[in-house]
């Protein structure tokens, strides 16, 4: 991963497969202005050669898929090797997503897919039982971090993550509206958004044109698709990702934030005991020592 370092941005995860990779903020906003004007095959190019340690983060939706595609194309034309997909099982994906994972690991089989899921549970079951029913709605923060965030976080130490590709559009509004093609996030890791610049439309006639698998749900209404007890069909009049958190303020879950409370609450809670620990050792030196 990356990190803050020297008025730039560093890599942290240094080594011979990884090397560190560093932007200052004058280069950044130069990478930026001049990737604006290129095409998603161009950026993601770009990538291939430039970011060590570049995976690609999708929950399978059309512009996940989009890309998906256009990497494979491109590791077949100049060589490159694949880049590897993460994907997190939050086990409340709708079936037709998860038929759709199996689908796009046999129409790309040179290309590895890293699934990861909550920790220390496998089902759905074993999940309420850990943690109780609809956690979703009783602690919502909690749970966008034990099934998305913390997955995501323990996908990235465990891989290897310098760099990740993501699916994010300005077209989707909301928070989406401004993102750079480059960004860094708070824990530092670089995150490029090669399709920033398309639209719905641009991605479905390239997808259609392609013949690349996507969700049978799209054909039921469907535009953006995560959980299924947070995902509604939506009308032709209504933005894209209207079907995500409906009646809701919420435009995120989690992945794509600042880091999220519960999180902030956790390390609070180490802080506080690593802190009890130190106390503890200083007294029981004392008591030694008298």
């Amino acid at each position: 991963m990356s990190s803050y370092k020297d008025e730039g941005y560093a890599s942290g995860s240094s080594n011979e497969s990884h090397p560190e990779v560093f932007f200052t903020r004058p280069h950044l906003k130069f990478l930026n202005k001049q990737l604006q004007s290129f095409e998603p095959q161009e950026i993601l190019q770009w990538c291939m050669t430039s970011l060590p340690g570049l995976y690609q983060t999708t929950a399978l939706g059309l512009t996940g898929l989009a890309m998906t595609d256009m990497l494979s194309k491109l590791s077949e034309q100049q060589q490159h090797q694949e880049v590897d997909v993460i994907f997190l099982d939050t086990l409340y994906h709708f079936s037709e997503t998860l038929n759709l994972l199996d689908r796009i690991q046999k129409r790309y089989p040179l290309k590895r897919v890293h699934v990861f899921k909550p920790a220390d549970v496998s089902t759905t079951s074993q999940f309420e039982k850990k943690y109780g029913e609809k956690l979703w709605e009783t602690k919502e923060t909690q749970y966008d971090f034990i099934a998305k965030v913390e997955p995501a976080q323990r996908a990235y130490r465990e891989l290897g993550v310098n760099a990740v590709l993501t699916g994010r559009r300005r077209s989707q509004g909301a928070k989406r509206g401004d993102i750079d093609i480059i960004e860094i996030d708070e824990a530092g890791v670089i995150k490029v958004n090669p399709l920033a610049n398309w639209t719905f439309q641009q991605v479905q006639e390239y997808v259609k044109a392609n013949d690349v698998p996507y969700n049978d749900l799209l054909d039921r209404g469907y535009k953006s698709v995560g959980d299924w007890h947070s995902t509604q069909p939506i009308k032709e009049d209504e933005d894209e990702r209207a079907g995500r958190w409906k009646g809701q303020t919420k435009t995120e879950c989690g992945i794509h934030n600042p880091r999220s409370k519960y999180a902030q609450f956790l390390r609070q809670q180490e802080l506080k005991e690593q802190e009890m620990n130190a106390k503890e050792n200083i007294m029981t030196n004392i008591e030694v020592g008298a």
